[in-house]
């Protein structure tokens, strides 16, 4: 399976909605508590030589996240540690990227999330305990989201809905914003612990998945959040990042600090489906294909990226 080892800590993973055979790496110095970062845009292709780097864009600062334009297949965006966002062109030659730095947070960008479905506009969250509104075609944010009282580690869209988002903070909450509207719609006390990862089911507009420091997956319908629908246990340390499936209603994706990667299905007793051991240092990035069902990506501090088909060994060769 291709694996790609890079020069900094792995933070981010995101397959392109456009090439089956094309991903991006955000990556961080030391960790990301200080230095520098670089972006990576990485083709599979058959041996010998299973992954090439495509383009690498350097930073002054640890690059958090990153997201690919739902609009232009040659655009995405960096979420970066010194408050900016970068917005790349793959058309256009490595001295005249980035072709824009979108500065206003206060302190670092830790998540980007492009609209599904409004294809001009994306959300940033970050320690500044706001979210921000973008679009491509504006030098300044449309609008700050600022009910959270601590870090928001995820802003996601949902997918059917181009106006709703959700939130995940380290105040222990999830909101869920409509961006007609003045303030959050809800707020939802999902955990006990810091919440690190949202995402919504990609076949449910109204289910969404949490991931939190108190090593649960849970799964909540907005409609009545009194109770999850499902608690998933499973890692053994705090659950960084969650992904559900584009292909399946049931399939959801999580990284932990336990170095691990897990699959779930949360329909049925036994949820814990699959369990990856690969990474030998903190799991941070995950990612399933959109256009090629089973495909899966991970990344993490021990510097590799590894992209492999569900059911198989990451690490075989």
């Amino acid at each position: 399976m291709p694996v790609f080892k890079t020069p900094f800590n792995g933070y981010s993973v995101k397959f392109s909605p456009f090439y089956e055979n094309r991903l991006a790496v955000a990556t961080a110095q030391n960790f990301g508590i200080l230095g520098n970062g670089r972006l990576h845009v990485l083709d599979l292709s058959p041996s010998p030589s299973p992954v090439t780097e495509f383009a690498a864009f350097d930073t002054a600062d640890g690059v958090y996240d990153l997201a690919w334009s739902e609009s232009h297949e040659n655009l995405l965006v960096a979420a970066v540690a010194d408050g900016s966002l970068k917005l790349y062109d793959l058309s256009l030659p490595p001295q005249s990227n980035p072709v824009r730095s979108l500065h206003e947070h206060s302190r670092e960008v830790h998540s980007a999330d492009w609209n599904p479905s409004r294809r001009d506009s994306f959300l940033s969250s970050s320690w500044d305990d706001t979210v921000k509104l973008w679009t491509t075609d504006r030098p300044a944010s449309l609008r700050t989201f600022s009910e959270h009282s601590y870090c928001v580690y995820s802003a996601s869209w949902n997918p059917r809905h181009p106006d709703v988002f959700a939130s995940a903070s380290g105040d222990c909450t999830v909101r869920v914003w409509d961006v007609r509207e003045h303030g959050s719609t809800m707020l939802i006390p999902a955990h006990q612990h810091e919440i690190l990862s949202c995402d919504w089911n990609k076949y449910d507009d109204c289910c969404i998945v949490t991931a939190s420091v108190d090593k649960t997956v849970r799964v909540w319908d907005v409609r009545n959040f009194r109770v999850p629908v499902a608690v998933l246990n499973g890692h053994s340390y705090a659950v960084r990042k969650v992904r559900c499936s584009p292909h399946s209603r049931n399939l959801i994706m999580s990284c932990s600090y336990d170095m691990s990667v897990c699959l779930w299905n949360y329909m049925i007793e036994d949820a814990l489906i699959e369990r990856y051991d690969h990474h030998t240092e903190f799991a941070v990035g995950i990612d399933m294909s959109v256009l090629v069902e089973g495909l899966l990506a991970s990344t993490g501090w021990d510097e590799l990226v590894y992209v492999w088909q569900h059911g198989t060994d990451p690490r075989a060769p």
